[in-house]
Parts: C-alpha cells; sequence; structure tokens
C-alpha cells in the first residue's frame, strides 16, 4: 500500500525519528516538528530580531504574518482567505465567536452543545453565560438528540466537529442547515479536523468556527489558533474581546474603539510573532497537497489499524465508528487499563495519547505516516496486551500530562 501511496512524498516536510521503531499516532494531539520550521525560526530569532529589532515589523513583514498564515489555513478550512484570523488561543476564539452569535440573536437565550463535547468549550461557554447575565442557558444534550433540541430558542449551536474521544464526527452541512431552518446558528470547533481532512465551511454556511494551530496543522506547543466569520455577518458584529488589532487605525492610537473592517475587528493584541513565524512555516507542509487524497488515505490508515488490531488482540473495545464516512482522523479503543497500555507502547516507541475514562486514543496525520508504521504500531498493541506486560507500577504512574 506504501508503493501505491500519492503522498508519500510529503512525509520529507517533517523531522521525525530515525528510528523506525517510533511511530507518532499522536498528531491529534501535538503534531512533528516539520522540516522547514528550524530554519525559519534561526533567521526570525538572530535576523529579524537580533538584527532589525523594532524595524522587523516593517522590515521582515511582521505585521502581516497573521493573514499570511490565515490565508493557508482558509485553503484547508473551505473558507475566503479574508474570512479567517489568525490569533489567540482557541479558549479565547471561542469566546468572541460566541458572543458574536449571541448578539446577532438577542431574543434567544439557549445554545446547544454535546454533552461530550471537549470541557473547555463548556467551560467558556458557561463562563460567558454568566458574565453576561441575562439568563442564557449551556444546554447540553447527548449525540443523536442535537438536532430534536434546535428549535426557535436556540440562538446557536456550539459543536466540535469530530469528537475528541472517540472520533466520531457530525455531519455538518446537514447540521448546519438545521439549525439555519430553525432560526439559530452555527458553530464549529475545528480542533480535529482541519489538516487531517478537507473541510468545506462555505460549502456547509457554517457561521462561526474555530480551531487550535498545534494539532494537524502542525504549528507547535501552543501554537496561535484562528477563527472564522461567514462574511455577511462580519458588518453585523462587534467584538466582545476589543484590542488595537482589531480598530480601524490601529496607529492612530485614538482612545474610542472603531473597529476595523472585515474580519481584523476579530483580532485583538499584539500578535506573538515567533510562535506565528513557526504555524506560518508549518503550514507550507500542506503546499500542493490534494485534500482529497488526504481524506481517502486517512480513511484507508484507519480502517487498516482498526483490522490489524482486532488480529492481533482481544480485550479491547472499539470506541470510533467503523463507518469512516463518520469518523474523523483518529480512532479510539476502550481497556480499563487503557493508561498503563499507553504508557507501555509509548516505552515501545508507539505513541498514543489516553483520555479518561478508559480511552486509548490514536491519530492518523496522512502527510507522514505509512501503513507499515500502522502494522508495527497494531502488532506492538497485541503484543503489550497478550504479554501484559503493561502491569507494571511504571506504566501505572499518571504523569501530568496524559
Amino acid at each position: 500500500m506504501d508503493r501505491n501511496d500519492v503522498l508519500a512524498g510529503f512525509r520529507a516536510r517533517f523531522r521525525l525519528p530515525d528510528d523506525e521503531n517510533v511511530v507518532y499516532l499522536d498528531g491529534n494531539s501535538l503534531g512533528p516538528l516539520p522540516a522547514s520550521v528550524p530554519m525559519r525560526m534561526r533567521e526570525a530569532v538572530e535576523v529579524e530580531w537580533g538584527r532589525s529589532l523594532v524595524r522587523g515589523w516593517n522590515d521582515a513583514g511582521w505585521i502581516d504574518l497573521p493573514a499570511r498564515a490565515a490565508g493557508k489555513i482558509a485553503r484547508l478550512i473551505g473558507a475566503p482567505a479574508d474570512s479567517v484570523a489568525v490569533c489567540d488561543s482557541t479558549s479565547v476564539n471561542l469566546f468572541k465567536v460566541l458572543a458574536a452569535a449571541l448578539s446577532l440573536r438577542p431574543e434567544r437565550k439557549v445554545v446547544i452543545t454535546d454533552v461530550a463535547n471537549f470541557p473547555t468549550d463548556l467551560y467558556v461557554a458557561d463562563g460567558l453565560a454568566r458574565l453576561l447575565d441575562r439568563g442564557y442557558e449551556i444546554k447540553p444534550v447527548q449525540f443523536d438528540q442535537i438536532e430534536a433540541a434546535i428549535d426557535d430558542t436556540v440562538a446557536a449551536f456550539m459543536l466540535t466537529e469530530v469528537d475528541y474521544r472517540t472520533g466520531r464526527m457530525h455531519d455538518m452541512g446537514a447540521m448546519t442547515a438545521h439549525a439555519h431552518a430553525c432560526g439559530a446558528l452555527a458553530i464549529w470547533d475545528l480542533a480535529h479536523s482541519a489538516g487531517a481532512f478537507p473541510v468545506d465551511l462555505t460549502g456547509a454556511r457554517a457561521d462561526f468556527a474555530i480551531g487550535c494551530g498545534y494539532k494537524y496543522l502542525n504549528g507547535g506547543p501552543g501554537a496561535p489558533a484562528f477563527l472564522f466569520v461567514a462574511e455577511k455577518h462580519l458588518p453585523e458584529i462587534a467584538p466582545a474581546i476589543a484590542g488595537w488589532m482589531g480598530h480601524l487605525e490601529p496607529f492612530a492610537f485614538s482612545p474610542g474603539f472603531v473597529p476595523a473592517d472585515g474580519i481584523a475587528r476579530m483580532t485583538s493584541g499584539t500578535p506573538p510573532i515567533l510562535s506565528l513565524v513557526a504555524f506560518d512555516a508549518a503550514l507550507d507542509a500542506f503546499d500542493g497537497v490534494d485534500l482529497a487524497s488526504l481524506r481517502v488515505k486517512s480513511q484507508q490508515l484507519c480502517d487498516y489499524f482498526i483490522a490489524a488490531v482486532e488480529a492481533n488482540c482481544e480485550g479491547l473495545e472499539l470506541a470510533t465508528p467503523r463507518d469512516a464516512g463518520v469518523r474523523g482522523s483518529q480512532v479510539s479503543f476502550r481497556h480499563p487499563e487503557g493508561y498503563a497500555i499507553v504508557q507501555a507502547l509509548i516505552a515501545r516507541g508507539v505513541i498514543g495519547d489516553f483520555r479518561a475514562p478508559d480511552i486509548m486514543r490514536f491519530g492518523f496525520a496522512p502527510l507522514y505516516l505509512r501503513f507499515a508504521d500502522i502494522h508495527h504500531a497494531a502488532e506492538q498493541i497485541g503484543d503489550v496486551i497478550k504479554t501484559g506486560s503493561w502491569d507494571e507500577p511504571r506504566f501505572k504512574q499518571k504523569a501530568k500530562v496524559t
């Protein structure tokens, strides 16, 4: 299968360990280092910052860096470049887009979300509702009951396209269409979508979206996040977090806030240039990538992994949909000793991660993973479980990051 892989050549765009026994299946938590980043970072630090000093904002084009990175992300998520901003974190960006959505539906007080949504999304929504103190209800419901819960009392739904634990995927187009039919707005979290497979925000007629830069986009630990606002909404919204970079004339230093035209109004503080340099360089790994091929390989890798793991061991429960059409780019298995098993695998070089209470989670990034990697990983999982090698105290000692 590797011989026929049309994406095989893109693996060279990443710096992966030389050890063939290391298989990185945690790109859905932190992407690996793109090969283009170190040299670009050295240039930014030693030349642009070291020699140009503050002149780097103009001479090195730092001030335009967020927009350049946004344009690269826009292609991956099916959005116009001028509807995407790179800034802040996913949590801050969710606060901003949710506040904007509520301002567009002031008579409605309900926000629908998935009961299994990523917890920080729930925290942010609850915090905003308490801050506004206008009777808003953040209503988490079961995955299969979300559509039925959306009615004419709902201002917006707030959903992560791909569930971070199981990899189950919402139908973005159908769910957005249903919300619009009820007069509600659609907010999508693309943390486990962008860079893993093609997203079509424009085709789905999404209203708002957010996403992070450090997972499948490989922007580095704590990389800046991004947000999307449908162009039709931009003239109607004022940012809940108004900062000088979102001002119409940031260097006029006027005391009153006048929002910038377009998506720039959704930015706020000074952009983190060194992080943005790394992120912008990392996004070049997607140059020339056919996104349809990305999706095909993602599905093939996941299918191959499921079959190989189930053939190699017993005692694991598949938590991820078998149907590739409703699955993101990850596979999760349940096991009561999932944490220890994952730690034993990491000790052997097969790097996945664990999510409470019992999820062993493996992410599949099609640009650098090979089918040979997946075969090796499945063999190691089978051996760890058959031999019980996970049953050691060192593998059961919980680290701060799981």
